[in-house]
């Protein structure tokens, strides 16, 4: 760019010294503007040369070489140097622009990773991040970015993770946390466990879908595509006309008046600000988005982004956080710490997430010499002997089993009633929780005006039904196998418009079928499934719902920009190829066609740089 830069900057020099001083001899004055035009054009003939060689002949450099070697055969010296400059000049605004939406993309090609430091026999060695296989141990220190996927075993510090989140806020990581490579180690060292290998790890797969996003185009950068093609082609033919059939016709005429008026036509039928402003939308849509976390694996997806009508979303870990946690306990004849102590103990050898729920909200040590007797009875619950009594935790159809009699509460989620000698003492519930801004994004989807926001789960009618309730959902589907959900989709995909397309939003290895059969489909990526994520066009890195909202704004935003540029670019040329055509524009108009409007066209593609998360 600096080259260019400062070519431009001498040939306007010569140019604007040789309009300013006229010398005697007229000669000196079209040298200057020949040399001028040596400076910024020779690059664009040699391109055009090489093209038409390659059988490429109908293209911008084509154009703008035939287009000012004609100028400069009629006499028209400024005018040949004016065209050539100018379109330089927007060639320079277009490799800006191409460049300042590259950078966002290329900020995030940033969390690739050198190097491991692999710890082996005590010893701490640096190595390449493709050959630590899984299970071994590595280690991250303060400054470093993490190399791969693994589990900290060892130490605690805060995590910078805005590259593959867009998050400012730092994450703070404690042993047995899960921690994701791409991320820079801020305080302390870290050891971890590797628990993916390179190729697999998040930050290669983010890699992967960033470079590969751009080979899926939208049908808007086809269209413009396979235009240009005939376009161009078509646009020579009327100019080779223009300056050959009239000045035979029309006496009044000669031949250099039409073959001015056929050099103007080319210079304006050059589509450069739509070749160039469409795709580069596109692009800065990609680019912004994964600035704040959202990876959008092609600009079709964008497309058809903006064309939501229906969103179906998973319950589990997508509007709920997948964590069962205790969420009331009431007890009878006893606290509340000694129940929680009595159904800890009882859920002790248990590996089911309910008892993994219950142990990690007592958060003590067990002391297994009190666990006399166990018994595990498959969905209904639990009968241990602590200490000296007998205690039986489960279901309401354990207690009618035991013939205990209890109080039944019919709270939505995971009830466990607990006896001692059967006798009731009381319950706890224990369920999962909706996402802080679950309620907010479907509030904002609704505003967004799209008309159908359904929910398919596998959970339970009472739990499902509580949840949509609960977030104002439209529709909800219960107690749903993988199969149920495709089934669901398929029907849910017919009710939409012709026009109209349908998101599913998912993060387990069940959802895989059903964002494969989608037209749109959103994947949770910073605990999702590596299936879910490979299946889906979008893969939101904050697991945060809210996200969806700044992707569909995001898609309309670039859509919008899209639109304005076609109508904008087309509409202009057609006045001045007319007004061309009829002998009512100069040169200087066709510059302003051409170059001016594909300058507009790329400040205008750059504001879909400019994003905002929803909050």
């Amino acid at each position: 760019m600096k080259k260019k830069l400062i070519k431009i900057i001498l040939a306007l020099i010569l140019f604007a010294f040789s309009m300013v001083i006229k010398f005697e001899n007229v000669w000196i004055n079209n040298i200057l503007f020949v040399i001028s035009y040596i400076i910024v054009g020779f690059e664009i003939i040699i391109k055009a040369l090489r093209n038409i060689f390659r059988g490429k002949v109908f293209d911008e450099n084509f154009l703008m070489t035939i287009a000012t070697i004609g100028a400069f055969g009629i006499g028209e010296f400024p005018e040949a140097v004016a065209v050539m400059l100018f379109y330089q000049i927007g060639e320079l605004f277009q490799d800006y622009a191409i460049d300042k939406s590259r950078k966002s993309i290329s900020d995030l090609m940033d969390i690739k990773p050198d190097y491991a430091n692999i710890e082996k026999n005590g010893n701490i060695q640096k190595v390449s991040p493709d050959s630590v296989k899984i299970g071994d141990t590595i280690i991250v220190k303060p400054g470093e970015r993490v190399p791969l996927d693994g589990v900290v075993i060892e130490g605690t510090s805060n995590l910078d993770t805005k590259a593959l989140t867009g998050e400012s806020l730092p994450r703070n990581v404690k042993k047995d946390d899960e921690i994701l490579s791409g991320s820079i180690n801020l305080n302390s060292i870290l050891k971890i466990k590797v628990t993916k290998e390179y190729n697999e790890s998040t930050v290669s797969r983010i890699l992967d879908l960033v470079e590969n996003a751009s080979s899926k185009k939208s049908k808007s950068e086809n269209f413009i595509t396979k235009f240009a093609h005939y376009y161009t082609p078509i646009v020579v033919f009327i100019a080779l006309i223009l300056a050959v059939i009239p000045p035979i016709i029309i006496k009044e005429t000669t031949f250099s008046q039409w073959i001015y008026r056929a050099l103007s036509f080319l210079v304006v039928s050059c589509p450069c600000a739509l070749v160039i402003s469409i795709p580069l939308s596109f692009f800065g849509g990609i680019g912004g988005a994964s600035k704040i976390g959202i990876l959008i694996k092609g600009s079709n997806y964008i497309e058809q982004l903006a064309k939501t009508e229906i969103i179906v979303f998973d319950k589990t870990g997508t509007l709920t956080e997948g964590v069962f946690d205790v969420q009331k306990i009431e007890a009878i004849g006893i606290n509340k710490e000694e129940l929680l102590k009595i159904i800890a103990y009882a859920e002790n050898y248990s590996n089911h997430p309910i008892s993994q729920s219950v142990k990690r909200a007592y958060n003590k040590k067990i002391d297994e010499k009190q666990i006399k007797k166990y018994e595990e009875l498959a969905g209904r619950g639990i009968i241990a002997t602590i200490g000296e009594h007998e205690v039986v935790v489960g279901n309401e159809e354990l207690m009618k089993e035991r013939k205990i009699k209890f109080e039944k509460t019919n709270l939505i989620g995971t009830i466990l009633y607990v006896a001692i000698e059967n006798k009731y003492v009381g319950y706890i519930l224990i369920s999962d929780k909706t996402k802080s801004d679950a309620q907010d994004t479907i509030k904002k989807l609704k505003k967004n005006n799209i008309k159908q926001i359904v929910m398919l789960t596998g959970d339970k009618k009472n739990v499902g039904e509580s949840v949509a309730k609960e977030l104002g959902l439209d529709k909800v589907y219960t107690e749903l196998l993988p199969d149920g959900k495709v089934a669901k989709v398929e029907s849910l995909l017919k009710e939409k418009s012709q026009e109209g397309k349908l998101a599913f939003v998912g993060d387990g290895i069940n959802d895989a079928p059903v964002l494969a059969i989608s037209d749109i489909g959103i994947a949770m990526g910073g605990l999702g499934a590596d299936s879910a994520i490979e299946a889906a066009d979008i893969v939101l890195m904050t697991d945060e719902p809210s996200k969806i909202v700044n992707a569909i704004d995001l898609s309309k935003k670039t859509m919008r920009i899209v639109k304005q540029n076609i109508v904008f670019a087309i509409s202009i040329k057609i006045i001045i190829l007319i007004l061309s055509a009829l002998g009512l524009s100069t040169m200087w108009w066709a510059v302003f066609a051409d170059v001016g409007v594909s300058i507009l066209a790329i400040i205008n593609a750059l504001r879909v740089l400019n994003v905002k998360q929803a909050r």
